[in-house]
Parts: structure tokens; sequence; C-alpha cells
């Protein structure tokens, strides 16, 4: 198994995906740290953190394998090969951008495009994602992601946006390969007031959620 396979294989193992989208670099390093601490192992920083491509780089050495350090928010070639050169094992766009997929499969790294339509998910498939992001998640919910999965079930989907620890067992029952979390895993006031053993626990509860959530 090669090491992209193993990264998509503990991806997929773990079920969640965090994402990182905060005001400050250190505030980034911060919430890298604690999520991590909290089991989540592939954590995604946003290209909206200032200095971002900094932060990758320097969680990726403090962490070496113990995390999966991608970069989402990715809308170009140019900011794709950047980040994997700072040592992003895999890349989020927000949307379909068929010339990042082409990048990222170059770099032999994942890629998690982001498309919402039946044709749109079908064509990110068929480029190469390895994971098709379907966002926003909250337009559908876990519903449309199951009647997606009916004629299309070969496809890896992980639903973005709205998604908490109250719908997430929906959305990993409808077929969801794993669930990407941003705002309900980073709590606003927990962050304001650096309470980071709060955002350790609360991710620890959604590897739980999907947990129990495959057991049936």
């Amino acid at each position: 198994m090669s090491e992209k396979e193993e990264n998509l294989q503990a991806m997929s193992d773990g079920g969640v995906v965090a994402i990182v989208r905060v005001e400050s670099a250190r505030q980034a390093i911060e919430v890298c740290g604690a999520i991590a601490r909290g089991g989540i192992k592939p954590i995604e920083v946003t290209m909206t953190v200032p200095g971002a491509i900094d932060v990758i780089k320097e969680f990726k050495s403090a962490m070496k394998d113990e995390v999966l350090v991608g970069a989402g928010t990715v809308l170009d070639t140019e900011t794709a090969r950047a980040v994997i050169l700072a040592g992003a094992e895999f890349i989020v766009t927000p949307t379909l951008n068929l010339r990042v997929i082409e990048m990222c499969r170059r770099y032999g790294k994942i890629i998690i495009a982001g498309a919402f339509s039946p044709t749109e998910i079908l064509t990110a498939w068929e480029a190469g994602a390895d994971i098709v992001k379907v966002f926003p998640a909250t337009v559908g919910g876990p519903q449309y992601l199951q009647d997606i999965r009916g004629p299309l079930p070969q496809i890896n989907l992980v639903p973005t946006g709205g998604v908490d620890l109250e719908n997430t067992p929906d959305f990993i029952r409808a077929g969801a390969v794993a669930v990407a979390v941003g705002a309900s895993l980073v709590d606003k006031a927990a962050l304001s007031e650096g309470k980071y053993d709060l955002i350790t626990e609360k991710a620890k509860r959604f590897i739980e959620a999907v947990k129990l959530a495959r057991a049936g």
C-alpha cells in the first residue's frame, strides 16, 4: 500500500476531518494541537488563516506522522503546489477545479474536491478526485447524500458545511466515508477564552459519534 493509500485509509477509518478556520496563525497552531489530542488525525488548515502555509509547515514538523495535515479553501494550482511543498498531505477545494485535481494527482497527494450537483460530483470523481466534498451539506442534508449514493455508490463522499454532533450519525448512516467539521468543533467561546481542552473533548465526541453510527 502506498503512503497516499495509507493516508486515505486512515482518513476513512477515523471518519472525521477537522477544519481549522481561525483568525491568527498562533491560534491555528493551538487549535490543531487540541484537535490532535482529541484523536482526529486529518486536520485541514484553510487558506483563509493568516500565514496558513507557515502553519502547515510548523504543525507538520512538530507532529511528524501523528496527524495528516491538509490545506483547505485551495482555489488554484499555484496555491495547491505551494501547500504541497509545505508538507500538506491532502488538498481540499470549495468548488470543482479540474486543474487543482490534476496538480494533486501529479504530486501523489489526496484531493478532496468540492462539488454539489450530481453532475459536478461525477465530474470530480472521473477527473481523479479521491473524495468528493458535498458542499454545502446543509442544503440537502443526509437524505441528499443518500440519494446521490443511489446511482453513484462508488464515489467517496464527505459532507461539509453545517455538520455537527447531532447530524453526524445521520450522514454516516447515509453513506459518508467521513464527515468534515469546522465551526461545530472549534467552538468560538472556547477559542476566545483559550479553553483548548474543550476542543479536545469535542473532537473525542465526534469520533465516538462516528463509531456508534457505524456500529449501528
